[in-house]
């Protein structure tokens, strides 16, 4: 069933809409558990796109089996979808720095406020994400320190590699999903893939899941496929790798590698001299779970992410 969370006029002509589709099973006996799916808070961000796609397909092949609610928004950021833009068109703003909103303040902050409003009562919330157009990201959970003891054994069943708990003196408060855990709603944070792509065997991967943590739930009792057991980590696990150079970065290692201290991943090269203006060594041993996609770089720019203490 399509049904409008957040309709508003726009400006020469545009209209606002965010819809979402709830699937429920076929009687209803007022317990049922809820489940949202939420993605496209990010336009430019697409992976969430065919996991939605996924989702409403597999449930429609086995309707029987549902007994709960899923509740799926594929596009809280319609307008950024459309025109392939990061945040929204028009008012120049990053969605995700804006909830819980404002009932009665501007226009986005009241949409916040509608969206928020929407999907309070779920028991649980799967907010997805992918990487922007730089850098390519396994498939991973990110939890605040605060939220771990809840949302990581949650987190345990979703199917992707690594569980990554942030202190929580880095989670932005204005995001949806640290606005979502404050009123109650156990929201989970994906992020994976590449931006304004779709990696398919990523989204297949979360897909199979989310699925699984339904059936945790009691809202699925069809077939699952066993899930993976994820690498927790912590901040202090994780190696940032940036560039000291300018220049065209050339990979020498796959997204997803287990790596030693010392190896090479990859050179930073001039294309006007043809000379290495930089070789890029691992500075711990682990798995690379962060990798530089668009080649150009400069000084700073993040060309890795090592999840250390992890050994072939």
């Amino acid at each position: 069933m399509i049904k409008t969370v957040v309709s508003a006029e726009l400006p020469v002509e545009e209209h606002l809409l965010i819809r979402k589709n709830r699937l429920e099973p076929e009687e209803l006996g007022g317990k049922e558990k809820r489940i949202s799916i939420v993605t496209g808070t990010h336009g430019d961000e697409l992976e969430g796109q065919f996991v939605c796609y996924e989702m409403n397909r597999r449930i429609r092949e086995n309707p029987k089996a549902l007994k709960g609610i899923v509740d799926i928004y594929p596009a809280l950021n319609p307008l950024g979808i459309d025109s392939i833009t990061r945040g929204v068109p028009m008012f120049d703003l990053d969605m995700n720095r804006i909830f819980p909103g404002m009932e009665k303040g501007p226009l986005m902050e009241t949409v916040a406020s509608q969206i928020v409003a929407d999907l309070k009562g779920s028991d649980v919330c799967i907010d997805i994400h992918a990487s922007n157009i730089f850098l390519m990201e396994i498939p991973q959970v990110r939890i605040s320190e605060e939220t771990a003891d809840t949302l990581v054994p949650l987190a345990k069943l979703l199917n992707v590699d690594f569980i990554w708990v942030h202190a929580s003196a880095t989670v932005l408060e204005s995001t949806l999903a640290h606005s979502l855990n404050d009123v109650g709603v156990p929201t989970l944070v994906v992020e994976m893939g590449v931006g304004m792509r779709i990696t398919k065997r990523y989204c297949e991967q979360l897909v199979d899941g989310i699925f699984s943590l339904m059936k945790e739930l009691g809202i699925w009792e069809g077939p699952v496929t066993p899930v993976k057991e994820p690498i927790v980590s912590t901040d202090h696990e994780v190696e940032f790798i940036n560039a000291n150079a300018a220049g065209i970065f050339v990979p020498a290692i796959e997204h997803g590698d287990l790596v030693k201290k010392g190896q090479h991943l990859g050179d930073i090269l001039s294309p006007l001299t043809g000379e290495v203006e930089e070789r890029i060594n691992a500075g711990v041993d682990g798995m690379v779970f962060t990798r530089r996609e668009y080649p150009v770089v400069y000084s700073g720019s993040l060309l890795a992410r090592i999840l250390g203490g992890i050994r072939k």
